[in-house]
């Protein structure tokens, strides 16, 4: 969600404020699995066209919705349950135009997404797919064709085959997880000596530190009932980072923070943590953020 995005980008990016998820080098569109993504605006093609569907029967779909939209939107920006019901279709159906690259929309996370259309980006949907290759394995390898599947909502013949493409570019791995690979470009990166991590950050739900599935798990949380507490059938909590290491999950409700630590955090981790989540960017709270700990006895 982009309030979500806001604080992945506040994590990260010193000086992020409120509205930074509406900078004009950020657009947001229905990424993998039709979940809404932020993304920079110079990788519309990466995020889209990397998605478009190589079947026949795939493709003929996204452009069909994508077209009719085009059409009926004519250079105006709508409520995307408008646009359904104006085409006569389920509303929800229209995010399967987003791997087009026409589509675009804004969403706060309250009310429903407004959406608009714009000509295609100039890039080879299989150039789209190799660069998107790419990315995922920077951020989330070691990883598998089949991870990447996962991720990007593709079938699993699109993903082999784009992992095929870039056999020459890519180093097999065993890790924690199993066989794997890695870009060859990443291999120093990661035989270096890791940087001096932050004393504290608050990752939202569905961060991309976090973003992981199977076994993958294991290597960030090893415990079983601590993987329950942060990947939930539901939606899922934050993760509370100390020192590098997920070491608790946290939630929000309005100008409460609820901190919930899995271990016993030395005064300085604490204050660190308390520290972070003042700083949250947290658009139109009425009032002064404070902080709960569920565990007070830690």
């Amino acid at each position: 969600m982009p309030r979500a995005a806001l604080l992945s980008i506040h994590a990260r990016v010193a000086g992020t404020g409120p509205r930074s998820w509406e900078h004009s080098s950020l657009i947001q569109l229905w990424g993998p699995r039709f979940s809404v993504y932020v993304v920079a605006a110079k990788d519309l093609a990466v995020f889209s066209l990397g998605r478009l569907p190589d079947d026949v029967r795939g493709l003929a779909r996204a452009r069909e919705t994508a077209s009719r939209l085009h059409a009926w939107v004519n250079g105006r920006r709508v409520p995307f349950g408008q646009a359904g019901h104006a085409l006569g279709v389920p509303h929800n159906s229209l995010c399967y135009a987003a791997p087009t690259g026409t589509v675009l929309l804004r969403w706060d996370g309250a009310r429903q997404p407004t959406v608009w259309t714009l000509p295609p980006p100039g890039m080879d949907p299989r150039d789209a797919r190799l660069e998107l290759v790419r990315r995922y394995l920077h951020i989330f390898g070691p990883a598998t064709a089949e991870s990447f599947q996962g991720w990007a909502g593709i079938r699993s013949t699109d993903a082999n085959a784009a992992f095929q493409a870039l056999a020459g570019a890519l180093i097999a791995v065993r890790s924690p997880a199993g066989d794997a690979w890695i870009l060859a470009e990443d291999e120093d990166a990661f035989r270096a000596k890791p940087a001096l991590p932050a004393t504290a950050r608050l990752l939202p739900s569905g961060d991309a530190f976090y973003l992981a599935w199977g076994a993958d798990r294991a290597i960030l949380v090893p415990e079983a009932r601590r993987r329950a507490e942060l990947w939930t059938s539901r939606v899922w909590p934050g993760a509370l980072l100390v020192g590098g290491e997920i070491a608790g999950v946290w939630r929000r409700s309005a100008a409460e923070v609820s901190i919930d630590p899995w271990r016993r955090l030395t005064r300085a981790e604490r204050d660190a943590v308390e520290a972070e989540a003042f700083s949250l960017p947290l658009p139109g709270l009425d009032a002064p953020i404070r902080v709960r700990w569920t565990r007070p006895s830690i």
